[in-house]
């Protein structure tokens, strides 16, 4: 692979343990070959649930948001990034038919223009080549995610441009924006059929039974980043989220190798490129000049 040391890669998320679930086998990747790649955490997970029965314990509960950042330090030496956190408040999942408001000050409610000015002061700051975030859906519909995908769309535009937030830094062009499609139908239909194939019981065959196909959906995936020998650092910084992933849960029912023989690309959408390029892509840099 080609040394790329010079280039950056910003990474904006929602929560602690999003860059490992999404994006993080690309980002060892990038690492490895130089790049200095920065995670932005839009919120501290203070809302979020105990999802591993290992470490739903009482004294968890009571400090769950100075231990989700410790976690979040852990996975941030694993996958070797910068980490920052942007400084606003879990909103939590509202359950309920209909659902309840967000809590007061949370990152849901939080006015656009303020979270836009935090991220435009970090992307001046760190000056990217590329960022990736979610689409408009969220990737999945949490109101923390929803509102990551506006706020990151809203600052890429506003970064590069003198006018706004002007009291931010100095003006900075980044040259390529990235959704990210990692939990997409192809490859989850992939991993399905190797497992079934190797007589495996796949943990698909009901999420996929209720999956209704979205070929216009899938079809928007331009990149895919060759990654397969990167997947056990995401593993390793999956692990990193203790509060949050059960190593014997869903995440790690699909053995290593069968991920990485049946789909070993890591997929993004490319949204707006300000460098020449060709679609279907195969690096997320791909058109960026390395000397500035």
């Amino acid at each position: 692979m080609p040394d790329l040391a010079g280039l950056r890669l910003l990474h904006v998320h929602a929560h602690p343990d999003d860059e490992s679930s999404k994006g993080a086998a690309s980002t060892a990747r990038y690492v490895a070959q130089g790049v200095d790649v920065h995670v932005v955490t839009c919120t501290g997970g203070e809302r979020g649930s105990v999802l591993n029965p290992r470490m739903d314990r009482p004294e968890v509960w009571a400090d769950i948001s100075s231990i989700r950042r410790a976690e979040m330090d852990a996975a941030r030496e694993i996958l070797g990034i910068t980490q920052h956190w942007l400084g606003f408040v879990d909103s939590g999942w509202p359950e309920g038919d209909p659902k309840p408001p967000l809590p007061e000050g949370c990152f849901g409610l939080v006015p656009l223009d303020d979270a836009v000015e935090r991220l435009v002061r970090l992307v001046r700051e760190i000056k990217p080549h590329v960022m990736t975030t979610y689409d408009e859906r969220g990737g999945y519909p949490h109101p923390d995610h929803i509102r990551c995908h506006e706020v990151s769309v809203a600052a890429f535009e506003a970064a590069g441009d003198p006018e706004r937030f002007p009291e931010a830094g100095e003006a900075w062009q980044v040259d390529k924006l990235y959704y990210h499609h990692t939990f997409n139908r192809p490859r989850t239909e992939a991993l399905h059929s190797e497992m079934v194939k190797r007589g495996l019981d796949s943990p698909y065959a009901e999420r996929l039974a209720s999956w209704k196909p979205e070929p216009e959906w899938d079809a928007r995936i331009t990149t895919r980043v060759e990654c397969a020998e990167y997947f056990g650092v995401r593993d390793q910084a999956l692990l990193a989220h203790a509060t949050q992933i059960d190593p014997d849960g869903a995440w790690f029912a699909v053995p290593l190798e069968v991920s990485q023989d049946a789909w070993p690309t890591e997929d993004y959408e490319l949204v707006v490129s300000h460098v020449p390029t060709e679609v279907p892509e195969s690096d997320l840099f791909a058109g960026v000049i390395m000397d500035r």
